[in-house]
This record gives structure tokens, sequence and C-alpha cells, in this order.
């Protein structure tokens, strides 16, 4: 399914309509170039599911975690992993063996340490708004 998303807002709104649809113990993927939306979509998923706080990039942290209603959330991104093997020492597997919802930014870096994702979405920069397809 692809998806013509205008702005923030729409991209925000299109996370929300996410939160509807995922089921606990969820692993997707997001791709997509610096700037391409990928934590705003994390954000409008939060959003819908109650969470009022800041959501920031996980970049220098590897992964966020949130807790919502009972039930763990984590956003990962692993833009500045230089070796997927460090995924182990941070115990990755942990993270997908409850009823958690798990975002992955950048999972191309964990190829080979990462269970197959349920959803694999894809941000495109598209002239003034973003091309979204999901898979």
């Amino acid at each position: 399914m692809q998806k013509f998303l205008q702005n923030t807002k729409e991209t925000e709104q299109f996370g929300a309509e996410l939160f509807q649809s995922l089921v606990p113990n969820s692993l997707i993927f997001l791709h997509g170039d610096l700037g391409a939306g990928k934590t705003t979509l994390v954000r409008g998923y939060l959003r819908a599911a109650g969470y009022s706080g800041t959501v920031k990039s996980p970049t220098y942290n590897l992964v966020e975690e949130y807790t919502i209603g009972g039930g763990k959330f984590y956003h990962f991104d692993l833009y500045r992993l230089t070796d997927p093997e460090e995924l182990e020492w941070i115990g990755i597997n942990d993270y997908f063996n409850h009823a958690n919802v798990c975002f992955i930014e950048w999972p191309d870096k964990g190829k080979g340490f990462l269970p197959e994702p349920d959803v694999v979405i894809t941000l495109t920069v598209k002239e003034t708004g973003r091309l979204v397809e999901i898979r």
C-alpha cells in the first residue's frame, strides 16, 4: 500500500492510524533518509496511544522506552551502530520477547541480529511531502 502524506500533521495522523491496527508484540522496520519523517510517524503513534511527553529520535541513546497503559513501547534508531553485533550486547532479543511494540529505524544496520518484521514502512521525500509505503 502507498499513501502520500502532505505534511507533518498527516505523517503524525498516519502514525495514529497505525496505533489502531497494530497488535502487541509487533516489530516495525522504518526505512527512509534522514529527515524523512520516521520519528514524526512514531510520535503520531505514541500520541494516539495516550503518551503526551516529548518524543525524540533515539539516535544518541539507541533506544527510547515508553510505558503506555501498562504496555511497553520501544523506539530504536540504529543509525550510529557500527557493528550489528552490538545489538547482542544490549540484549536486543529481550525487547522482542514480551507484548512490546518495537519500531526500528535504520534496521539494515542490524542485519543478521534482528528477527523478521511484522511490518515494513518506507518513507520517501517527494516534493513537499512524503510517500509512505507499507509492506
